[in-house]
């Protein structure tokens, strides 16, 4: 049986990449707990067409 709980799929999206017009998208799946969470995820991740750590936003 398996468990229910608080844990959703969510994608990330760069922020940069997609204002400066370039081809191609810098994506992640990750997880997050909605209880702790409620808000939309920012990180730094590694953009490898930019080729530097750039901010990544949660998309719906």
């Amino acid at each position: 049986m398996a468990k229910k709980g608080n844990r959703v799929q969510v994608i990330l999206e760069c922020t940069e990449h997609k204002d400066s017009g370039m081809a191609g998208t810098s994506r992640y799946v990750t997880t997050k707990n909605k209880k702790n969470t409620p808000d939309r995820m920012e990180l730094k991740k590694y953009n490898p067409i930019l080729k530097r750590h750039t901010l990544h936003k949660e998309i719906k």
